[in-house]
């Protein structure tokens, strides 16, 4: 707000003038933060009558509803099967797409194995997994990859195989509705069942695995699933350390009326595809190359949010920044600092407030999201395998020292 007294006058000893001038300023902001808070409540109520007005008018006619018949039920029933066959359709053409992608087993002369499966999770929704050892039996430690949203775990072979090349083995899980797995693609009911999901498969590899350190990986939303697995103390006592890339734990919608309405809409529409969410043109890698590859993927799902799945992302994300303070894993975080999809302050946020003894940060200067996919992933890889070295060598010394 711009006044129009001199600034010698407003700099000068006429506290007469300056305590009005400040009183006005301060009572003008605080208008404004009122008017725009009961614009945004107003919205959400006029939202909140239409979605009832709408409810009511499919439900509630002026006579009373007579009790489904017998050729209704029959409908809704049809409908229901044709559904559920469409979700199954669609699930086996991404599986047999994931199934046939062309995977190259060998990087620089250093020859790898690889495997699919399919693992039934904590809701036995079969999920497309994927595995990559090296020939070695002499590893290093294990290296779990949880992939972020709308992506799947066969864009980090490449990434899988820098990993091979220094003895550690590495499996990769496509979430509920992406990649291979079961669900309609683009759609996550809960990301709590992601987190769970992720919980049993930890729980598996550590069974194939005994005695082999593992390391969970997660990127974006991917990270937000792998921070909030690692809170639960059963599943951080199976973990050597988690490693973040863009992690989503301060989301916020372009429009503050999606948070007020992305609950109720997520009951009642919760598979419509949100266009206004959209973010269309906003870049995850510098790599021209990269970008094609991305967006030229038939299991990327790339077309919009879906209502369901956004509310999930943000009541993740909020959860999380609620409990940095009560973080104990220890963990390693990497962000760009030109990130525009996730807010690289929040994983500095992150950072600073967690109590874990063992923790990093890697902010990399005008760098995107997609930092695997950046013109340098192979150094951004070799921080993660330098940390994760560090982590198993501080532990060897903690051994020695707890024998002495």
């Amino acid at each position: 707000m711009e006044s129009s007294l001199p600034v010698e006058e407003l700099t000068s000893g006429a506290s007469g003038r300056i305590i009005p001038l400040f009183k006005n300023l301060r009572r003008s902001v605080f208008s404004y933060q009122t008017y725009r808070r009961l614009i945004i409540f107003i919205e959400s109520i006029f939202l909140w009558v239409i979605l009832l007005s709408r409810w009511r008018f499919s439900t509630s006619p002026s006579s009373p509803p007579p009790s489904p018949s017998a050729a209704t039920t029959t409908v809704l029933g049809k409908r229901r099967k044709f559904a559920l066959r469409r979700d199954e359709e669609d699930t086996q053409r991404r599986r047999a797409l994931a199934e046939a992608l062309d995977m190259v087993v060998e990087n620089d002369g250093v020859s790898c194995r690889w495997n699919t499966s399919l693992f039934f999770g904590a809701r036995r929704n079969a999920l497309f997994c994927r595995s990559w050892f090296p020939v070695t039996d002499e590893l290093r430690g294990i290296i779990i990859i949880i992939h972020g949203l709308n992506e799947h775990s066969g864009r980090y072979a490449h990434f899988a195989r820098q990993l091979n090349s220094c003895n550690f083995g590495v499996y990769a899980m496509d979430w509920i509705g992406h990649g291979g797995s079961d669900g309609l693609h683009g759609y996550v009911p809960s990301l709590d069942h992601v987190v769970a999901d992720t919980g049993a498969f930890l729980e598996k590899v550590k069974f194939e695995n005994p005695g082999i350190p593992c390391f969970l990986f997660g990127h974006s939303t991917g990270g937000a699933v792998v921070l909030k697995a690692a809170s639960y103390p059963h599943i951080e006592n199976m973990l050597e350390g988690i490693i973040l890339t863009s992690p989503a734990l301060r989301v916020k919608p372009a429009n503050p009326i999606v948070s007020a309405v992305a609950p109720i809409f997520s009951l009642v529409a919760p598979r419509y595809q949100f266009k206004g969410s959209h973010k269309r043109g906003i870049p995850v890698s510098r790599d021209p190359a990269a970008l094609v590859a991305k967006y030229s993927d038939p299991l990327v799902y790339t077309g919009p949010l879906r209502v369901r799945t956004g509310h999930e992302i943000l009541r993740i994300s909020s959860y999380l920044m609620r409990n940095f303070k009560s973080v104990t894993v220890p963990f390693l975080v990497l962000h760009g600092s030109a990130d525009r999809v996730t807010d690289p302050l929040a994983s500095q946020d992150l950072y600073n407030e967690a109590a874990s003894e063992f923790k990093d940060i890697k902010l990399y200067d005008g760098f995107l999201h997609d930092l695997l996919f950046e013109p340098e992933r192979e150094e951004i890889a070799q921080d993660i395998i330098d940390w994760m070295h560090k982590k198993l060598d501080s532990g060897n010394l903690e051994n020695v020292y707890s024998q002495c």
